[in-house]
């Protein structure tokens, strides 16, 4: 028994030729992340708090909170729905939930991934 081959023949697509003017720059190379902090006490900046990339450092920026140690004073729903007026959008819950895990971690707790406290929102918050 014999295999019939496709009924179509595979063509390969030419190169594109090369772009007219001059060559792009070389990128700058990024800057390194900082190290996450272990405990409270080692984090100096909101990027160093588990959880915490750059932009939900932006986001906690653009709500006025400068270092870490401000988070310990501050209460994660009243983050979220700040956020949520400053934007003029409803920002997924799953915010909240970083949100939480950083203000926790903040005030001594150890360490969790934010997925943790999902079910503590729901349980406290219920629909946000």
């Amino acid at each position: 028994m014999s295999v019939m081959a496709a009924p179509y023949a595979r063509r390969t697509l030419p190169s594109a030729p090369p772009r007219p003017g001059p060559a792009r720059p070389p990128r700058a190379p990024k800057a390194p992340r900082p190290l996450k902090a272990r405990t409270a006490d080692e984090c100096e900046l909101l990027e160093q708090l588990p959880n915490i990339g750059p932009s939900i450092a932006g986001d906690l920026r653009q709500l006025g909170i400068l270092h870490p140690r401000e988070l310990a004073e501050r209460d994660a729903l009243a983050l979220y729905r700040a956020l949520c007026e400053a934007t003029g959008k409803r920002q997924d819950p799953c915010v909240l939930d970083t949100f939480m895990a950083a203000v926790d971690f903040m005030r001594g707790a150890e360490p969790r991934p934010w997925w943790t406290y999902t079910a503590e929102r729901k349980a406290v918050y219920g629909a946000v």
